[in-house]
């Protein structure tokens, strides 16, 4: 018995063409040039997904930095003394107390200062 295709091959394009709704010219109507579109765009968000990371991990170690810098200690410093007293915060809770909570991150400085 022949096996005909057309169901699944449409609902494989309608899936597409759901997928590359908004695009540009040809990138929309083009099954081709859709699924190409298509591909690169998921390429392209999975690395952003990364550089997104990366980006944020960038902007606690400033926010730390400065934060530190007041008590006369460097960022990387900072850290190897919070390594050192085994205090386990990450950056991203510490880049939040160094901009909200100013008081709070002073008292986790000297904390880690003194000893």
């Amino acid at each position: 018995m022949r096996i005909k295709r057309a169901v699944h091959a449409k609902k494989k394009k309608r899936t597409l063409k759901k997928a590359v709704k908004g695009y540009i010219s040809s990138r929309q109507g083009s099954i081709k040039r859709a699924k190409e579109a298509f591909i690169k765009a998921q390429t392209n968000a999975y690395k952003d997904r990364k550089a997104k990371k990366h980006t944020y991990r960038q902007l606690w170690q400033m926010r730390i930095s400065a934060g530190v810098k007041q008590f006369g200690l460097s960022y990387s410093q900072f850290i190897h003394l919070l390594k050192e007293q085994n205090i386990i915060l990450d950056r991203k809770i510490l880049a939040k107390l160094a901009s909200e909570f100013p008081q709070t991150f002073k008292a986790i400085v000297l904390k880690v200062t003194k000893q």
